[in-house]
């Protein structure tokens, strides 16, 4: 069989290998950055290219969806390491994620798929959660805090509002 290999794919699955390098590093660290870059820099490329190269596939919507996952995951995770946080901000994490799970299931029960979203404010979170290292570790846990406050806010009401989507029948993708 011979199939034609999906760059956007492959950019997307490196961003799985740089969350990899993230996470058995030091965060924080001249690597921690360059690695991170390079992670939000495949987050930001590969669906253009998928488009541009006409190479748009449900799969490939599935993969950046896992992806960004696991990057964000051993992102927070690397950071967690180094910084002090609080139990109440792991449970709202949790919380958060408990959300986005409930919401995949409901896409499967509901259209008998996941359904990635792309809304607008789950983009706001990523971009924030983007910043996320560039706004914690460096000053002051007060700052810290309210930097991580926002996001968190921020990600709660994307959750809600994904979750809103899929039970309405407005699911985005």
């Amino acid at each position: 069989m011979n199939r034609k290999l999906n760059i956007a794919n492959v950019i997307t699955a490196s961003r799985v290998v740089f969350a990899t390098i993230i996470l058995f590093g030091d965060a924080f660290s001249t690597r921690f950055y360059i690695f991170y870059l390079l992670g939000v820099f495949t987050d930001m490329i590969d669906g253009t290219i998928a488009r541009k190269l006409n190479m748009k596939s449900s799969f490939g919507s599935k993969l950046d969806s896992i992806a960004d996952g696991v990057f964000v995951v051993a992102v927070l995770i690397s950071i967690a390491s180094d910084l002090y946080v609080p139990i109440w901000i792991w449970v709202w994490i949790v919380i958060v994620a408990c959300i986005k799970i409930i919401n995949l299931i409901s896409s499967l029960l509901l259209f008998h798929r996941l359904v990635p979203m792309h809304t607008t404010m789950n983009k706001v979170t990523g971009g924030l959660l983007f910043l996320l290292p560039f706004g914690v570790g460096r000053g002051s846990w007060q700052a810290s805090a309210i930097v991580i406050i926002v996001i968190g806010l921020v990600a709660t009401f994307a959750a809600i509002q994904e979750g809103h989507y899929i039970r309405t029948g407005r699911a985005v993708e």
